[in-house]
């Protein structure tokens, strides 16, 4: 465990004021973007607004760990709109802490961390063909980053729906479907951007950095210190992810808000104790190649069960 990491009380920091520039940030940018859409041109507004999207998400993360503020319902009405579309915010409340609540021993093992990327053995062996080459080309950066989206979107839906008791996920569906219908209104309806260049140019390059982030997150070791990573990166994608790139002290520390993390990583000296081939110094650059077209994990988990 990392030692106790206590920061200098000041103004901007006991009132969160990096975290509301964020939200500033965000859905200023956003509505600013969708509404000048048409007098920008098209290879520079989709990419500002799928970056805008991934920065969202980060921001989802964020109010998630009970940041920018004490009151739950306000963190969740902060992250709540999906401007992607596609993940109702209280699914990825529910999973995400599930993720941390599965411990150190449950960490990347499927039955236990729904964010898990492997696969459970048994199951992977029962996929055809064409399913098991995508699982494992979407164990490499670029098919991660070209395919993973689908992946991704299919797999949350179809647990969706195949989950029991359906009328008690009736209200997360129909809160989802109103907050979707509120952003198309105003970007298809308001703004007269086509809703299939919203979805393939916009939301989808947006799940894909997203991805990217969480794309060496984690891998199965035997010990359960050596499960998660360090991204040292520019400033820019710290920005955009919020921080969550350091993603070791993020699970060490998950109540600190993303301000913090890299003054609390430094201090914790966490570095000398990540597993081999957990540690990026060079940031994405380095990711990438070393994986791009190299799987970074395997699709079937190693050992299927908590260790």
């Amino acid at each position: 465990m990392p030692a106790p990491y206590h920061r200098a009380r000041s103004f901007w920091h006991d009132w969160a004021l990096p975290t509301w520039l964020v939200i500033a940030g965000v859905y200023g940018g956003f509505l600013l973007l969708t509404w000048t859409y048409h007098a920008l041109p098209p290879w520079l507004a989709a990419p500002l607004l799928a970056f805008v999207l991934a920065w969202h998400g980060s921001l989802q993360h964020e109010t998630i760990h009970a940041h920018p503020t004490r009151s739950r319902r306000i963190n969740a009405a902060l992250g709540w709109p999906p401007l992607a579309l596609w993940l109702p915010y209280a699914v990825y409340h529910e999973t995400h802490l599930r993720h941390h609540g599965a411990g150190d021993r449950g960490l990347t093992v499927p039955a236990l961390d729904p964010e898990s990327h492997y696969l459970d053995p048994a199951a992977f062996s029962g996929f055809g063909f064409v399913r098991q080459a995508a699982f494992r080309v979407n164990r490499t950066l670029a098919g991660r980053l070209v395919i993973g989206p689908a992946i991704a979107i299919t797999r949350l839906w179809s647990h969706e729906l195949r989950r029991q008791a359906a009328h008690s996920r009736s209200g997360i569906r129909l809160a989802h479907a109103v907050g979707v219908a509120i952003v198309l209104g105003w970007v298809v309806g308001v703004c007269q951007i086509p809703l299939s260049l919203y979805l393939l140019a916009v939301v989808y390059p947006s799940v894909s950095l997203s991805l990217l982030r969480s794309f060496v997150e984690h891998r199965a070791a035997a010990e359960p210190s050596h499960r998660t990573a360090i991204v040292e990166t520019h400033p820019f994608w710290a920005l955009l992810f919020l921080n969550n790139q350091l993603h070791q002290m993020h699970h060490a520390r998950p109540d600190l808000p993303w301000y913090d993390l890299p003054l609390a990583w430094h201090e914790a000296a966490l570095a000398a104790d990540l597993g081999d081939g957990m540690h990026f110094p060079g940031g994405y650059s380095e990711v990438a190649c070393r994986y791009l077209f190299r799987p970074f994990i395997a699709a079937e988990h190693p050992f299927g069960k908590v260790l």
